[in-house]
């Protein structure tokens, strides 16, 4: 099961030193400061990168009746895993 946000809060607050109201703070500016940049490419290191893509238009199908679609171009916001996590997480067989 995943972490809630309190539970993250109270890690970071006891890693750090910070209080947990302090340590909710940083990480609310984090993201609204993610949220300000991605169009430019927003980094976080050793974690990954949120980037703006571009999305082709396409024809699609409608799965309950088969029937062809126009689905627009588009643009999304991607996030990229950095090598070194999925280094850190994935284990490779060898």
């Amino acid at each position: 099961m995943p972490m809630t946000k309190g539970q993250v809060l109270t890690h970071m607050a006891t890693k750090s030193g910070l209080s947990k109201k302090a340590t909710g703070e940083f990480m609310q500016e984090l993201v609204m400061l993610a949220y300000k940049e991605a169009k430019k490419g927003f980094v976080i290191p050793g974690l990954g990168k949120l980037v703006l893509v571009d999305r082709k238009a396409r024809l699609g199908r409608n799965p309950k009746t088969g029937e062809a679609i126009q689905i627009p171009a588009k643009k999304v916001v991607k996030f990229r895993i950095a090598k070194q996590a999925k280094d850190a997480i994935l284990i490779s067989k060898k």
